[in-house]
């Protein structure tokens, strides 16, 4: 960790330069905490997903159960999955 990190003259220049070299190489991550942001509303990019009917139909009830759009209820799932993912990938091993 004893790079030096450069100075850039826009955002473009630094995106560019992360985007190329390990910021390992330039921080010292190890006392690093994951930090939340709850108050930023974050931008949204709109794709197209093929689901089996059944699953899709599936979705439909359980968000109709709970007074959700459906494809609310996709993002929630999701969320909660990449999340529990996240925190066992991140648990000391137990051993």
């Amino acid at each position: 960790m004893s790079k030096q990190i450069p100075k850039f003259k826009n955002e473009d220049e630094e995106r560019d330069f992360w985007s190329k070299n390990d910021s390992s190489e330039f921080l010292d991550w190890s006392g690093a905490e994951r930090v939340l942001f709850p108050n930023l509303k974050p931008s949204t990019k709109a794709i197209s997903l093929r689901l089996p009917e059944s699953l899709l139909d599936a979705l439909r009830q359980l968000a109709n159960e709970r007074d959700v759009p459906y494809q609310s209820l996709i993002k929630i799932f999701l969320q909660e999955r990449i999340e529990e993912d996240f925190k066992s990938r991140h648990l000391p091993n137990a051993g």
